[in-house]
């Protein structure tokens, strides 16, 4: 199995595992990846998912399942998710190195020519 595409800092992984107590029931993790839209492109997504994916890679960080599908995982090589005091985005940011440009609140982004 691959890496895990991105870091996950502590304070950002409190909030994954927050988001899961409250909205989440049996058998459900985190699935961080990106989506067609936004702004400017591509869309991050941090939702929870029951479901997983031929070639999803997995990280367990302090008791919860985090996973990221292979085609994310490209775009978000390199990234670091930490929390953020922004109400936009669930308090989460993402710092991509594979972003040519983001919007304002942070939330989708256009990926570098490859």
């Amino acid at each position: 199995m691959a890496d895990f595409p991105l870091e996950i800092e502590a304070a950002a992984a409190a909030i994954l595992r927050s988001m899961l107590e409250r909205k989440g029931s049996a058998g459900q993790f985190v699935r961080i990846g990106v989506k067609g839209g936004g702004c400017t492109g591509l869309e991050y997504v941090v939702a929870l998912d029951d479901r997983d994916r031929d070639g999803d890679l997995c990280l367990w960080l302090e008791g919860v399942k985090v996973v990221c599908d292979p085609k994310s995982s490209e775009f978000l090589a390199g990234s670091v998710l930490r929390a953020s005091g922004n109400l936009i985005g669930g308090g989460l940011k993402f710092d991509n190195p594979n972003a040519a440009r983001s919007c304002g609140c942070g939330s989708s982004f256009t990926p570098r020519e490859r």
